[in-house]
């Protein structure tokens, strides 16, 4: 069975960076779909980006174009989430998704598999 594990999380000043991982086990991530979501307080869980099995990318939060990055490495079975220019309203609970459809799925209901999450706080 897959497992996810996120890491990379942290606090960081406003106008910072910060790279999030994804590592798989139990399984290679040539067969997925990844997603990363966000969860911040008393709010819904909401989706990021997406990077398909067939290397398409979309972006499902206006707020972060332009400033976050999706990418994956399949020989090291990771998915990263490069976050550039963050702003406090990034805080939150970053989790990594998968679906073993082809296609990015905008629904929190249409991933499998999940990390247990990895927190981002910007703050100053």
């Amino acid at each position: 069975q897959l497992q996810l594990v996120e890491s990379g999380g942290g606090l960081v000043q406003p106008g910072g960076s910060l790279r999030l991982s994804c590592a798989a086990s139990g399984n290679t991530l040539d067969y997925y779909t990844i997603a990363w979501f966000r969860q911040a307080p008393g709010k819904e869980r909401e989706g990021v980006l997406c990077i398909s099995r067939t290397g398409g990318r979309t972006n499902y939060a206006d707020s972060v174009k332009g400033r976050f990055t999706i990418s994956r490495d399949n020989a090291k079975n990771t998915v990263y989430l490069q976050m550039n220019s963050l702003k406090p309203e990034d805080t939150g609970l970053y989790y990594c998704a998968t679906t073993g459809y082809y296609y990015c799925r905008s629904s929190v209901e249409g991933y499998e598999y999940w990390g247990q999450g990895t927190q981002v706080t910007v703050s100053s």
